[in-house]
């Protein structure tokens, strides 16, 4: 009997055992505190696990993926610092070795030995990153309005923000020099943009209100900076095209078609990846998985099926 509870036990680890067993949500020791997670689905198809944007930004936003656990199991996880997880004051935590090591704690806790990763905006430095250490068991990953090179976004932004009017670009610009960034004006200034190119769903549901009252306004200053257009922080100098020229899984990039993230920038990106594909969301800004929820996740459905179907030939 001891010998048959340890082998269901081991079973359980390799990620073999009923979906059913899993826990569907709760918390997760990591260093530095407690990060937040939520299993949707029993499917018994390989898992799908969330990197949401950021840093700091948490996965509300990512809800409408939840439809994919009729075929698997949907991890979500608010990374360390936002959202429902825990929000140390120890500031040494904010870097991308931090997040990728978290990462590989999330999956060795929930016991996800195989595993697709999709990972959105700052999640797709994150899901590179975090290939670039090699992990088993990763079939494939989907990397969504790409920041994979911060020098190339602030460039992108610039010419984004050089769309918007002449009185938003003076506010933005005046609160810039003066360092008030959390003036009313700044932020009404910065709504607009984030209205043109984050979502363009009107008026935003509940999954945008909640994650812009759930940010990890730390985090996001530290790495980040004020806003998506003004970056500041320790991301600003992060060129990751190496990370990306060394993924060997299969790739699909999505943007939107009004995403802060151009056509020509994802395509740079996409030619970096042997065999990556590229889908665009002709409806939809940055958040594509809310301006069109359910295209995105049925382009994600049929990703997936097709990676899993090569498997098995």
């Amino acid at each position: 009997m001891r010998r048959l509870i340890a082998l269901c036990v081991l079973v359980a680890i390799a990620g073999c055992a009923p979906r059913a067993e899993r826990p569907r949500e709760g918390f997760l020791e990591v260093p530095g505190g407690r990060v937040w997670y939520r299993i949707v689905g029993s499917g018994k198809q390989t898992p799908l696990l969330l990197l949401h944007g950021g840093p700091g930004v948490p996965s509300y936003y990512m809800n409408p993926l939840a439809k994919l656990g009729d075929e698997r199991p949907v991890v979500f996880y608010d990374q360390l610092g936002c959202g429902r997880s825990d929000r140390p004051a120890d500031s040494t935590l904010w870097t991308i070795d931090h997040f990728v090591n978290e990462l590989a704690e999330v999956r060795k806790q929930l016991g996800l030995a195989k595993v697709h990763l999709l990972g959105h905006s700052w999640g797709t430095i994150l899901a590179a990153e975090y290939l670039r250490t090699h992990p088993s068991g990763v079939e494939s990953v989907i990397l969504a309005s790409p920041a994979n090179s911060i020098p190339r976004w602030i460039v992108d932004a610039d010419s984004l923000l050089l769309t918007m009017p002449d009185s938003t670009q003076a506010v933005i610009a005046a609160n810039e020099r003066a360092g008030t960034t959390q003036s009313p004006a700044y932020q009404g200034a910065m709504m607009e943009f984030y209205h043109r190119y984050v979502s363009r769903s009107q008026p935003w549901g509940p999954d945008i209100d909640s994650t812009f009252a759930g940010m990890g306004q730390t985090v996001y200053l530290s790495m980040c900076g004020p806003s998506e257009f003004t970056i500041t922080g320790s991301l600003k100098t992060y060129e990751g095209g190496d990370a990306l020229a060394q993924i060997r899984v299969p790739t699909l990039f999505t943007i939107g078609r009004y995403d802060e993230v151009p056509l020509a920038t994802a395509q740079y990106y996409q030619g970096l990846v042997p065999g990556a594909k590229l889908e665009i969301f002709e409806n939809s800004a940055h958040l594509t998985m809310q301006d069109e929820p359910d295209r995105y996740v049925e382009v994600v459905r049929e990703f997936l099926r097709s990676v899993e179907g090569a498997n098995r030939r």
